[in-house]
């Protein structure tokens, strides 16, 4: 732990950590100062800020703790990585080494996913054949069709699948991570979400390679989602917090140009998708064209098309599911 003299005040730590942390680089000094403070009293960010304005006292051994988070902040140790959680559309996911951390541009990848699952859940009629495993009269409603069936491959904390399994209740959703050190983040997450809205499987979570699990829902699939890894391998990424942090396993996709791992995901969407089911995966924004070349030479799919992300960068290739016939004499 270290020692450092430090301001009595919360008004002058704040400013004190916020200065620290942008003399470092930190692209959001200010807001990290007050969410590590927040860590390290246990109280969220706006009752930070509400002491803030009426200047309490900090004890000494929270500023003391406090400057020690601040120095590994500055030090471009991730954020999430210090306060043990990572903000996620509505979630809060518990993160650390060996877990991707999940950003805010995937969370328009998580989207698309929701909105075509809701798209079902309304849809008078199924809108395809299912397997037997995804097939029949829905116990909970009793109508056919329903129940939406969501797999995220590459789960990572398992972000994306929760998302969908709490914004569209009555899904059936599968997540799948390969990596051991990932898969015991998702469980965590999977176990802790699922107890908080009463359900023990609200993510079917299994380890396995993406490319060929799940083999039982084959053609059974209303929508496929992936944020896989895809940096090619010159690509170190500009970040320490990515570069020196994030697992390896999570960032780079092999191959020349980084979408070995990303075809294996387009050929498991093929063989898991119902005809009109919806395949969104998450891409580089130089793989932009690569990615629909890449989904469109399946012939498995209509033609495929490049979404956005939040800030305006094409980030994701969508593409939906031809049916079994036309994929089969396209390949």
């Amino acid at each position: 732990m270290i020692v450092v003299e430090v301001p009595r005040d919360i008004n002058g730590l704040v400013r004190w950590g916020a200065r620290t942390l942008a003399d470092a680089g930190v692209g959001s000094p200010r807001v990290d100062a007050e969410l590590l403070l927040a860590h390290v009293l246990g109280v969220d960010a706006g009752e930070v800020r509400r002491r803030v304005i009426l200047g309490t006292p900090v004890r000494y051994d929270a500023r003391s703790r406090f400057a020690d988070v601040v120095a590994r902040r500055a030090a471009r140790e991730p954020l999430q990585h210090l306060t043990g959680v990572a903000p996620f559309r509505h979630l809060e996911l518990a993160v650390g080494p060996g877990v991707f951390v999940p950003r805010p541009e995937t969370e328009r990848v998580a989207q698309r996913a929701i909105d075509e699952a809701l798209g079902v859940v309304r849809a008078p009629e199924p809108r395809g054949p299912r397997s037997p495993e995804t097939s029949g009269e829905d116990a909970d409603t009793g109508t056919r069709g329903s129940r939406p069936v969501v797999v995220d491959l590459c789960t990572g904390s398992g972000a994306i699948a929760l998302a969908v399994a709490t914004e569209v209740p009555g899904s059936r959703v599968y997540a799948v991570e390969l990596d051991a050190a990932a898969h015991e983040w998702a469980a965590r997450n999977i176990g802790a979400v699922g107890a908080a809205h009463g359900s023990a499987e609200l993510v079917r979570l299994v380890r396995g390679d993406a490319r060929t699990a799940l083999g039982e829902l084959d053609g059974g699939v209303d929508v496929v989602v992936s944020n896989p890894p895809y940096v090619p391998p010159g690509a170190v990424p500009r970040d320490a917090e990515v570069a020196e942090h994030d697992p390896a396993v999570a960032l780079y996709g092999l191959g020349a140009d980084g979408l070995e791992v990303p075809r294996g995901i387009v050929a498991a969407a093929a063989r898991l998708l119902r005809p009109g089911g919806l395949f969104v995966m998450e891409h580089a924004e130089v793989q932009a064209a690569a990615a629909r070349a890449m989904v469109d030479r399946t012939g498995a799919f209509e033609p495929a098309v490049t979404a956005e992300d939040l800030t305006g960068r094409p980030r994701m290739v969508v593409a939906r599911r031809t049916s079994r016939d036309e994929s089969a004499s396209g390949s």
